[in-house]
């Protein structure tokens, strides 16, 4: 690739009352500075990329600006010397898609740092599948599994179940042999949530307003949650003891009102999930761990759609809705 090859992005442009997409044609010379330049063969539609596609949050301060916080694809140059032309790589985190250009382009120039070899058991298409949304609830899994939940602790809670996260979180614990219960305003959702191995489904309802009580009846040994605001309250309040609630998520609202008890008197672990900048030399463990877990038939049942850069900005506006169930696999080569 040469610096007067061209290549199609999403490119955003500042705008009122939200920023301006536009699929654009740049070239090498338009790429941020970095070590790797990668061929973008796939990349992933992540809430955080919905709420950038539509200015929210502040999540990003300077424009032109492209963004997508997920990618994978093809070394074509690299002068770092972890890395080779033709290495097969994959990036979440790192803030990229935010502060530095992301993965909704053909090509992206990145540090090789951010970068994570695509294990043997994934191809680029299935680690887009799974992108930040399942890094994240494998992170979540684990956390619970640090705090000693084990499949015959009791029932786990997933929240906002028919999201990406909560998809492969379902798939993740199933996998592992736990219970889970997933909680939905989606009741058409019940049977696509089952087939990923969800034993029970949840009314949101039931879950979405800030419980009466600073205690309610056990009813999860663990609770990996998207939903963050009074969903997470609650579900604090009905956690047994010595349970882990993982937060991941804040889909429902960044404020948390609740009390001290459930964690003076029953032992609950409360554990942020931060998958941005999750240690690098930790990343390909957890990688490797979900291609082990995950087969490519229940990959493909996380998939709601697949879009190339022009659809973006509608399907943003429908995640943010919450008119998707799963992931939508972004190929920046497609209209």
């Amino acid at each position: 690739m040469t610096s007067t090859d061209t290549f199609s992005a999403l490119r955003l442009q500042t705008g009122e009352p939200r920023p301006i997409p536009e699929v654009c044609t740049l070239n090498r010379s338009d790429l941020p500075a970095g070590e790797v330049l990668v061929a973008v063969e796939h990349s992933g539609l992540n809430y955080k990329d919905a709420m950038i596609i539509n200015g929210l949050g502040r999540l990003v301060r300077e424009y032109p600006h492209v963004p997508g916080i997920d990618l994978a694809g093809t070394v074509r140059e690299s002068t770092d010397d972890r890395y080779r032309p033709g290495d097969r790589v994959l990036l979440t985190g790192w803030h990229v898609g935010e502060r530095h250009w992301g993965g909704f382009s053909q090509y992206a120039r990145v540090q090789g740092d951010w970068l994570t070899p695509i294990p043997d058991t994934l191809d680029a298409r299935s680690a887009m599948i799974v992108g930040t949304a399942g890094f994240t609830a494998m992170l979540a899994v684990e956390a619970l599994e640090q705090g000693g939940i084990t499949p015959e602790s009791g029932e786990i809670l997933v929240t906002g179940a028919s999201g990406g996260v909560g998809n492969l979180a379902i798939a993740l614990l199933a996998a592992l042999g736990y219970r889970v219960a997933a909680a939905t305003g989606r009741p058409e959702n019940t049977a696509h949530l089952e087939a990923l191995g969800a034993c029970s489904i949840v009314p949101r309802t039931e879950l979405a307003e800030r419980p009466d009580r600073p205690l309610l009846s056990e009813r999860w040994a663990g609770v990996i949650d998207s939903v963050g605001g009074d969903t997470l309250a609650h579900a604090l309040a009905e956690t047994q003891a010595r349970g882990v609630v993982a937060a991941c998520g804040l889909a429902g609202g960044a404020e948390l009102t609740t009390t001290v008890i459930p964690f003076l008197l029953r032992g609950i672990r409360l554990q942020g999930i931060d998958s941005v900048q999750y240690p690098a030399n930790d990343r390909e463990r957890v990688w490797q761990r979900i291609g082990e877990l995950l087969s490519a038939q229940t990959l493909e049942r996380c998939l709601a759609e697949e879009t190339g850069l022009s659809r973006l900005p509608q399907r943003a506006d429908a995640l943010l809705a919450g008119q998707i169930c799963g992931r939508v696999l972004v190929t920046p080569g497609s209209p």
